[in-house]
């Protein structure tokens, strides 16, 4: 079987252009089934074929995952790395009928996902002290997640030529390797100005192309931003779970309740379906009891 998985990381990474860490993930979730399924059929994992491979065997797996008390979540993970699997080795004539078809992903719980006021966005991308270098590079990320909607991975990997002043956009590479424009606010073009003329320079002793570089002269990494605005967010004293994501959550949920359209903020965020854009609805949703209930005399 192991054979079989080699092909599909192949597939992983070239036809569908899968990122080094959505890779591994993959590789990880199917090696476990594998060894499971060694021991459960008492014979090497490298001798079983998929055609061993049936809906109970898959029920049972999950039935093991749960009782190690995983969550709902790394389960759902897990079964989506088996259906990919399986759906490559039915697409490849490997096996007739696809196991995973008669199996259903334990349900996820809903859950909204967390937002800042809008006082408190503007209190933390405004936190930064601009006159030192550092200072100037962090005002420019947070105002560029807020003001864009990034996810980090986009915001780290943008080159010093993805920006465009002149029309107002930056160019960013999303997932599956997709490229979008995306605005760029005023506030955040000002930031990242500042930041390109006054404190870039500085920092740019590799002379490399990332937009945003580390002490060192490197391109900062995810954690590097998330330790950025842990920093800030400890320093304005909002008392709540805040990532750099909450940034991009909250770019989408303030455009909602600005009156953007859900079709507009789907293009902005770079979502294929508008099933993942529709969360931000519930959010805005929520705002408006709260605004009502808050204001209204007979609420």
């Amino acid at each position: 079987m192991y054979s079989f998985l080699d092909n599909f990381i192949i597939y992983l990474k070239v036809e569908k252009n899968a990122s080094p860490r959505t890779v591994e993930s993959y590789q990880q979730d199917i090696w476990q089934f594998i060894d499971f399924m060694s021991d459960d059929l008492k014979i090497p994992g490298e001798q079983v074929h998929p055609r061993d491979v049936n809906h109970l065997v898959v029920r049972k797996h999950l039935a093991i995952l749960q009782r190690n008390g995983l969550k709902r979540t790394t389960i759902a993970r897990k079964m989506a790395s088996l259906r990919a699997f399986f759906r490559f080795l039915n697409r490849e004539e490997i096996i007739a009928v696809n196991p995973i078809m008669d199996v259903s992903t334990p349900k996820m719980q809903k859950r909204l996902p967390q937002v800042l006021y809008q006082d408190e966005a503007w209190m933390l991308v405004e936190a930064p002290d601009t006159r030192n270098p550092a200072g100037l590079r962090d005002r420019a990320i947070m105002e560029t997640l807020y003001s864009s909607g990034l996810r980090v991975s986009e915001l780290v990997g943008m080159n010093f030529k993805d920006v465009d002043f002149s029309l107002g956009f930056i160019r960013v590479m999303g997932k599956g390797a997709k490229e979008r424009i995306v605005p760029l606010g005023s506030y955040a073009s000002s930031a990242l100005e500042r930041y390109i003329n006054a404190g870039r320079p500085a920092l740019n002793k590799k002379n490399i192309e990332a937009l945003f570089l580390n002490k060192n002269g490197g391109r900062l990494t995810a954690r590097s931003i998330r330790n950025i605005i842990d920093k800030y967010v400890g320093q304005v004293s909002i008392q709540r779970k805040i990532s750099p994501h909450t940034l991009r959550h909250s770019f989408a949920t303030h455009l909602l309740d600005g009156g953007a359209d859900l079709r507009t903020v789907q293009e902005l965020l770079g979502h294929v379906k508008m099933s993942t854009t529709q969360i931000y609805t519930h959010v805005s949703k929520e705002k408006l009891m709260s605004v009502y209930e808050k204001n209204h005399p007979r609420a």
